[in-house]
């Protein structure tokens, strides 16, 4: 199947849930209002539920409770709130997809997120820009699983999801890679083109004239938080770390290693997206 027609398909790219759209709009004008973000939230009981749940889970790290949605934007500030309705918008509109063991790939994606967050400051890059980047660079799986499953579980025969060679196979059976579909599904749902940048170039975010370091530390994080998925060793972090693309980051392995979470994701931090 060809990429435009795949992003067509109405049951393969989800629409965005519309109160998260007003929320996301507000958000992006010149002046949020933090009691509008919170009516219009309020308005959804469930959406409201999720988002403390996910807004009290280690996702964010938050020294006290939080028991409103007033809360969650005082305390969490707006850049994360994005990062929070988002979360909670994702998981609502991928609650099943036939091929994927969901429960991985949030942990993954959750993990390749804090990678981001961490490596983005010292690259002088915005880390909530970078933590959302990183927590849907690879959501093009779930809509390929979703749009084409027979054409995809090919794939997932002869390469996991998770593999570090899988973006390859994608191209070569397909002449596009998830990275492609995610910067589809990133323009539909209206992301900063800053983001949709970063999922397009994941892949190679200095080919060329191009030069997207925010694309460059999602290539980072996503490959660290892959070697983690597979309990890969030291010999084998050295043998596939993507040299070039540190090099043009100014990274070394152990300058990224540094940089690892603190805690890797747990249980507890999946149960707001798989619930």
């Amino acid at each position: 199947m060809e990429l435009q027609a795949l992003l067509a398909k109405a049951n393969a790219l989800p629409s965005i849930p519309k109160v998260v759209s007003e929320v996301l709009s507000e958000l992006d004008a010149d002046d949020p209002s933090p009691r509008k973000i919170s009516q219009l939230v309020a308005t959804d009981p469930a959406l409201t539920a999720r988002m403390l749940k996910l807004a009290n889970s280690a996702f964010f790290n938050v020294t006290r409770q939080i028991s409103s949605v007033e809360d969650a934007v005082g305390i969490l500030g707006f850049s994360h709130v994005r990062t929070l309705v988002t979360a909670v918008a994702l998981s609502s509109s991928f609650k099943a997809v036939p091929g994927v063991n969901l429960e991985q790939f949030w942990r993954y994606s959750l993990n390749t997120a804090k990678a981001c967050r961490a490596l983005a400051p010292g690259l002088r890059l915005h880390d909530g820009a970078a933590f959302t980047a990183g927590l849907v660079h690879a959501v093009g799986d779930l809509v390929m699983h979703i749009g084409m499953p027979d054409v995809v579980a090919k794939i997932d025969f002869s390469v996991a999801p998770l593999d570090l060679h899988r973006a390859e196979a994608e191209r070569a059976h397909l002449g596009y890679t998830y990275a492609d579909v995610s910067a589809g599904f990133a323009k539909k749902w209206d992301f900063p083109e800053a983001i949709v940048r970063a999922l397009q170039h994941q892949l190679l975010p200095f080919e060329g004239d191009l030069h997207e370091p925010m694309a460059g530390v999602v290539h980072m994080a996503s490959w660290r938080a892959r070697c983690q998925e597979i309990n890969m060793d030291r010999e084998g972090l050295t043998k596939t770390f993507p040299d070039v693309v540190a090099m043009l980051l100014g990274l070394d392995l152990e300058q990224v290693l540094d940089k690892d979470p603190a805690d890797w994701t747990s249980a507890g931090e999946l149960s707001a997206f798989l619930s």
